[in-house]
């Protein structure tokens, strides 16, 4: 009798050779989607970011996306001019469940099986945020989109994306947007400012390094969880970094 072949892993646990990343936590601003009048949501941008998402699922990550809304209501900007500032979160909230529909529609017109989990109920249009189901859903091959943020006024979508990440035991957090990594200044006003490739969770709260609030990044930090700030208009990026090229600036 031949002896019997060795067990193969589930298929959960298997990995791409070159898939560094198998569980990730995207967090994308919902400027990222806005269109060139400076507000909104750009068909054209949603369809180009549903395409590298795709080509990112394909490869077996388990992608789980944290969406923003400052692309139609801020709840910090609103509270400036007066208004009641859990009022104008819980706004700001509701934006972000707007941008995830619409991310949600741009990915199934792709080929890509999705689900809305919303910390705010509202069961026509979301599923509510069941932390269990969640990870369900991504073993079972589903992008998963967080949105309304934590469900709770003065916190950020950058602290919902540490949460999220943490909850969902997220490898690593993917903090996508306009620049190619962290710099000392800002690089659109400051030519000469200096990018960094490596930072510690305590010096970007030391420098005040604007990438995510300090909640949020004491979260990353308490819990070990790395971020990679990088570009996100810079096409195939987002495969690069699941990949484990070294692009951007890594915080860890």
């Amino acid at each position: 009798m031949s002896p019997a072949p060795p067990p193969t892993a589930p298929a959960a646990s298997r990995q791409p050779a070159n898939l560094h990343y198998r569980r990730v936590l995207l967090k994308l601003s919902g400027e990222a989607l806005m269109s060139r009048a400076g507000y909104g949501i750009d068909p054209e941008v949603l369809h180009a970011i549903a395409a590298e998402l795709k080509e990112v699922r394909a490869l077996g990550c388990e992608l789980a996306i944290v969406i923003g809304g400052g692309n139609i209501f801020r709840g910090l900007a609103g509270s400036t001019h007066g208004m009641d500032r859990a009022s104008a979160d819980y706004m700001g909230m509701l934006a972000t469940v707007i941008n995830a529909l619409a991310l949600q529609d741009a990915l199934e017109r792709a080929g890509v099986m999705t689900r809305v989990l919303s910390a705010i109920s509202m069961q026509q249009v979301a599923e509510p945020y069941i932390r269990r189901r969640a990870v369900r859903h991504l073993e079972k091959g589903r992008v998963v989109i967080f949105a309304a943020g934590t469900g709770n006024p003065f916190f950020t979508t950058d602290t919902a994306a540490s949460l999220r990440a943490v909850e969902i035991s997220a490898r690593v957090i993917l903090k996508a947007t306009n620049v190619d990594g962290i710099y000392d200044a800002d690089p659109k006003t400051s030519p000469g400012a200096r990018k960094f490739d490596e930072l510690s969770h305590m010096d970007v709260l030391s420098r005040h390094l604007k990438v995510m609030d300090s909640t949020a990044i004491s979260l990353c930090m308490d819990n070990s969880i790395p971020i990679i700030v990088f570009d996100l208009h810079a096409t195939g990026n987002i495969k690069r970094v699941v990949c484990g090229e070294p692009i951007g600036t890594i915080v860890h």
